[in-house]
């Protein structure tokens, strides 16, 4: 639950302070230093949930492991799982009804009785509902993969029983996805200047595919 919780407080960080740079690279550069600056942005979070996942598993794989067997051990992790399901959805349902509150807000008070355009900043319940937004879209969805990630090595793992080969097997995809996301995030820019529909994103789509 605590690496969970922490995954959504990065995420959430990160997503603030990139949102801001983002904008700042555009306006002053081009396309290709707003795109790098929201693509690194996004990769830190992505790489952190990782390590995150590697070293709580891993401590606590070294943990159980005395006095027990492997399959033993493995399966008392399903316990860190339950604690990152929990906050995925606390995280997800609760930033959900909190931007939902304020965005409902903003509209009766703000356009039905102040005469405020949507998402104006004068209104205070904008502000809520971007936080609303941050939480729920970016913290939630920080926890949402922890949990995601480690519940499939932890499946993976409990299926391979006792068999070491079967049980490292999920490890080792798990490392070489890492890698190889790695190496393809120096893959993602474009040439573009961004002039708006006419750009030819041909290079960003082969790199995101690929």
């Amino acid at each position: 639950a605590l690496m969970s919780g922490l995954s959504g407080y990065i995420g959430m960080t990160v997503a603030t302070e990139g949102n801001v740079r983002t904008t700042v690279a555009c306006a002053r550069g081009t396309l290709n230093d707003g795109l790098q600056v929201a693509f690194t942005a996004g990769a830190a979070m992505g790489f952190g949930v990782v390590g995150l996942a590697a070293v709580g598993l891993s401590f606590l794989i070294i943990v159980m492991k005395p006095d027990r067997s492997q399959l033993e051990a493995i399966q008392y992790t399903h316990s860190f799982g339950f604690g990152a399901s929990s906050i995925a959805l606390f995280a997800r349902v609760a930033g959900g009804i909190y931007t939902k509150a304020a965005d409902v807000g903003a509209d009766l008070v703000g356009k039905v009785e102040a005469g405020i355009d949507e998402d104006d900043p004068h209104n205070p319940a904008v502000i809520a509902d971007n936080v609303g937004d941050n939480v729920g879209d970016v913290a939630g969805m920080g926890a949402d993969l922890f949990e995601s990630y480690i519940g499939s090595i932890i499946g993976a793992a409990t299926l391979g029983g006792d068999a070491p080969e079967l049980l490292a097997m999920p490890m080792w995809l798990a490392a070489g996805g890492l890698i190889a996301s790695f190496i393809g995030f120096f893959f993602v820019s474009t040439k573009e200047k961004g002039d708006g529909w006419n750009t030819n994103l041909t290079a960003l789509m082969f790199a995101l595919e690929k």
